[in-house]
Protein backbone atom coordinates (compact mmCIF):
# COMPACT_ATOMS: atom_id res chain seq x y z
CA UNK A 1 0.00 0.00 0.00
CA UNK A 2 2.82 2.45 0.67
CA UNK A 3 4.35 1.94 -2.11
CA UNK A 4 1.91 2.23 -4.33
CA UNK A 5 0.50 5.06 -2.46
CA UNK A 6 4.28 6.71 -2.83
CA UNK A 7 5.39 6.02 -6.87
CA UNK A 8 1.62 5.95 -8.18
CA UNK A 9 0.30 9.35 -6.81
CA UNK A 10 3.56 10.78 -7.52
CA UNK A 11 2.53 10.86 -11.31
CA UNK A 12 -0.48 12.92 -10.58
CA UNK A 13 -0.03 14.29 -7.46
CA UNK A 14 2.41 16.80 -5.77
CA UNK A 15 4.62 16.22 -3.31
CA UNK A 16 2.37 17.42 -0.41
CA UNK A 17 -1.11 15.89 -1.82
CA UNK A 18 0.92 12.46 -1.86
CA UNK A 19 2.34 12.58 1.68
CA UNK A 20 -1.86 13.90 2.46
CA UNK A 21 -2.79 10.27 0.71
CA UNK A 22 -1.56 8.26 3.69
CA UNK A 23 -4.05 9.83 6.02
CA UNK A 24 -6.27 9.54 3.46
CA UNK A 25 -6.16 6.03 2.05
CA UNK A 26 -5.05 2.46 3.83
CA UNK A 27 -6.57 -0.74 4.84
CA UNK A 28 -9.74 -1.25 6.24
CA UNK A 29 -9.75 -4.23 8.60
CA UNK A 30 -13.60 -4.25 8.50
CA UNK A 31 -13.26 -5.64 5.08
CA UNK A 32 -10.74 -8.19 6.59
CA UNK A 33 -12.80 -9.09 9.31
CA UNK A 34 -16.42 -9.46 6.75
CA UNK A 35 -14.14 -11.74 4.85
CA UNK A 36 -14.32 -9.35 1.67
CA UNK A 37 -10.75 -8.29 1.31
CA UNK A 38 -8.51 -10.55 -1.27
CA UNK A 39 -4.78 -10.64 -2.47
CA UNK A 40 -3.62 -11.36 -5.71
CA UNK A 41 0.05 -12.94 -6.28
CA UNK A 42 2.29 -13.01 -9.07
CA UNK A 43 5.89 -14.80 -9.28
CA UNK A 44 5.20 -15.34 -5.43
CA UNK A 45 4.66 -11.82 -4.28
CA UNK A 46 1.88 -9.73 -3.53
CA UNK A 47 1.05 -7.47 -6.66
CA UNK A 48 -2.00 -6.29 -5.38
CA UNK A 49 -4.78 -6.14 -3.06
CA UNK A 50 -8.72 -4.95 -2.62
CA UNK A 51 -12.09 -5.65 -1.36
CA UNK A 52 -16.10 -4.59 -1.37
CA UNK A 53 -18.47 -3.86 1.23
CA UNK A 54 -21.75 -4.03 2.02
CA UNK A 55 -20.86 -1.17 4.90
CA UNK A 56 -21.97 2.45 4.52
CA UNK A 57 -17.84 3.67 4.13
CA UNK A 58 -17.01 4.49 0.87
CA UNK A 59 -13.33 5.18 0.96
CA UNK A 60 -10.47 5.26 3.70
CA UNK A 61 -8.55 3.41 6.09
CA UNK A 62 -8.87 2.61 9.82
CA UNK A 63 -7.50 5.65 10.66
CA UNK A 64 -9.48 7.49 8.88
CA UNK A 65 -12.61 9.74 10.37
CA UNK A 66 -15.87 9.37 8.71
CA UNK A 67 -16.25 5.41 8.91
CA UNK A 68 -20.10 3.80 9.02
CA UNK A 69 -19.88 0.43 9.44
CA UNK A 70 -24.00 0.55 8.63
CA UNK A 71 -25.01 -2.52 6.70
CA UNK A 72 -26.67 -1.45 2.91
CA UNK A 73 -29.48 -2.32 1.63
CA UNK A 74 -28.41 -5.04 -1.72
CA UNK A 75 -31.86 -3.72 -2.52
CA UNK A 76 -31.81 -0.01 -2.65
CA UNK A 77 -27.68 0.50 -2.12
CA UNK A 78 -24.23 0.12 -4.57
CA UNK A 79 -21.78 -1.66 -2.24
CA UNK A 80 -18.78 -0.49 -2.38
CA UNK A 81 -15.60 -1.52 -3.98
CA UNK A 82 -12.64 -0.27 -1.11
CA UNK A 83 -8.82 -0.26 -0.35
CA UNK A 84 -7.36 -1.10 -3.68
CA UNK A 85 -3.94 -1.19 -4.44
CA UNK A 86 -1.13 -2.66 -7.12
CA UNK A 87 2.16 -2.93 -6.33
CA UNK A 88 3.80 -0.69 -8.76
CA UNK A 89 6.13 -3.40 -10.24
CA UNK A 90 2.93 -5.13 -11.03
CA UNK A 91 1.18 -2.22 -12.68
CA UNK A 92 -0.45 -2.91 -16.52
CA UNK A 93 -0.11 -6.51 -16.34
CA UNK A 94 -4.10 -7.19 -14.93
CA UNK A 95 -3.79 -7.30 -11.46
CA UNK A 96 -6.10 -4.63 -10.91
CA UNK A 97 -8.42 -5.85 -13.13
CA UNK A 98 -8.53 -9.10 -11.38
CA UNK A 99 -9.28 -7.67 -7.85
CA UNK A 100 -12.48 -5.88 -9.56
CA UNK A 101 -13.68 -9.02 -11.09
CA UNK A 102 -13.39 -10.71 -7.36
CA UNK A 103 -14.95 -8.55 -6.08
CA UNK A 104 -17.91 -7.00 -8.59
CA UNK A 105 -18.76 -10.86 -8.58
CA UNK A 106 -18.93 -11.29 -4.61
CA UNK A 107 -20.82 -8.29 -4.73
CA UNK A 108 -23.48 -9.55 -7.30
CA UNK A 109 -23.72 -12.73 -5.49
CA UNK A 110 -24.74 -11.13 -2.30
CA UNK A 111 -27.44 -9.44 -4.34
CA UNK A 112 -26.08 -5.92 -5.47
CA UNK A 113 -26.90 -4.25 -8.59
CA UNK A 114 -24.62 -1.88 -8.46
CA UNK A 115 -21.01 -0.89 -6.83
CA UNK A 116 -19.09 2.72 -6.36
CA UNK A 117 -15.97 4.01 -5.34
CA UNK A 118 -13.83 6.55 -4.28
CA UNK A 119 -11.16 6.75 -7.24
CA UNK A 120 -7.62 8.71 -7.03
CA UNK A 121 -6.15 10.26 -9.59
CA UNK A 122 -3.88 7.22 -10.54
CA UNK A 123 -6.43 5.24 -10.47
CA UNK A 124 -9.30 6.79 -12.57
CA UNK A 125 -7.88 5.48 -16.01
CA UNK A 126 -7.96 1.90 -14.87
CA UNK A 127 -11.66 1.60 -13.47
CA UNK A 128 -12.63 3.90 -16.41
CA UNK A 129 -11.13 0.53 -18.34
CA UNK A 130 -13.19 -1.44 -16.51
CA UNK A 131 -16.49 0.59 -17.18
CA UNK A 132 -17.14 2.73 -14.07
CA UNK A 133 -18.14 6.20 -14.67
CA UNK A 134 -17.63 9.54 -12.68
CA UNK A 135 -20.30 10.52 -10.76
CA UNK A 136 -18.49 13.57 -8.64
CA UNK A 137 -15.41 14.90 -8.31
CA UNK A 138 -14.61 15.89 -4.59
CA UNK A 139 -12.05 16.10 -2.44
CA UNK A 140 -10.57 15.04 0.56
CA UNK A 141 -11.25 17.11 3.99
CA UNK A 142 -7.95 18.68 4.30
CA UNK A 143 -4.68 16.98 6.15
CA UNK A 144 -2.36 19.56 7.34
CA UNK A 145 -4.08 22.59 4.74
CA UNK A 146 -4.12 19.80 2.15
CA UNK A 147 -6.70 18.42 -0.22
CA UNK A 148 -6.46 15.50 -1.95
CA UNK A 149 -8.69 15.19 -5.65
CA UNK A 150 -10.92 12.20 -5.44
CA UNK A 151 -13.67 10.95 -7.92
CA UNK A 152 -16.55 9.01 -7.25
CA UNK A 153 -17.33 6.36 -9.92
CA UNK A 154 -20.23 3.61 -9.99
CA UNK A 155 -21.20 0.97 -12.53
CA UNK A 156 -23.85 -1.47 -13.01
CA UNK A 157 -23.55 -5.06 -11.90
CA UNK A 158 -24.04 -7.61 -14.42
CA UNK A 159 -25.00 -10.91 -12.83
CA UNK A 160 -24.55 -14.38 -14.41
Amino acid sequence: MFAAIERLQSDVLDPDQVRASHAVMGLDTQLIEDGSYVIVEADGLIAGCGGWSRRTTLYGGDHSPGRDAALLDPATDAARIRAMYTHPDFTRRGVGRRVLDLCESAAADHGFARVELMATLAGERLYSACGYVPIEHVQSPPIDGVRVPLIRMGKPLVRG
